[in-house]
């Protein structure tokens, strides 16, 4: 062999070895200490940006709170009450939560049961899809303020009579329905009180105690 001649520095395999060891150690290495920067980099930007300045620490103003509650006066079972509530609180929370009348009962909360009606002007309403807020001025009643023990309603005493409650649960809206009926029109029949009666849903299937007691009230009257 003349001197002119190279040797090889290595051999092939050799050399695809060392690449593979540098690569993976170098490679992973870099990689993981580019993103470890990375990542402390942007936690800091983070805190910098999430970080409030000292005015942004004061209390709210008073006009930021006053937008969370308006002031409301309602009038109800003949007594006015001066209340501060959540513009979206509805009639049935208001009378239940605020002003403690619970004999008004949440049952579906989407108008379909009839468990909370209560009287507007003496027209009968769902109070879970009407807003407290909508209310001032009008005369609200509950079913506390249209009798006492010892001082029932006509239409609570033949409910008394003829059982027209099993649960109790759906009593008070079906009592406060039915009294608004007697002011609506409506045919003598059964069925015509049925109809009526449609919007509110006795799970515990107490209808025909119902219609009677509503029929003998009817009569009566």
């Amino acid at each position: 062999m003349s001197d002119h001649e190279k040797k090889p520095d290595a051999c092939p395999d050799q050399v695809q070895v060392a690449f593979t060891r540098i690569s993976r150690r170098s490679f992973l290495t870099r990689i993981g200490a580019a993103g470890a920067a990375v990542g402390v980099g942007q936690l800091s930007l983070d805190t910098q940006a999430a970080t409030p300045a000292p005015d942004e620490l004061a209390a709210p103003s008073d006009a930021a709170s006053d937008q969370a509650t308006m002031q409301v006066r309602l009038r109800v079972n003949g007594i006015e009450h001066q209340l501060v509530l959540d513009p979206r609180t509805t009639l049935l929370d208001c009378v239940r939560e605020h002003l403690h009348l619970t004999g008004t009962k949440k049952g579906c909360d989407h108008g379909q049961c009839g468990a909370c009606t209560v009287h507007v002007n003496d027209r009968r309403i769902n109070s879970c899809l009407s807003l407290a807020a909508t209310h001032e001025g009008d005369a609200i009643t509950t079913i506390e303020g249209l009798g006492q023990p010892g001082r029932l309603h006509p239409m609570q005493q033949a409910f008394v009579e003829h059982d027209g409650y099993q649960c109790g649960y759906c009593t008070a809206g079906q009592i406060m329905s039915a009294t608004a009926l007697l002011h609506e029109p409506c045919g003598a029949a059964d069925g015509d009180v049925k109809e009526a009666m449609s919007g509110n849903i006795c799970r515990c299937g107490a209808y025909a105690n119902i219609v009677s007691a509503i029929q003998q009230v009817r009569r009566k009257a």
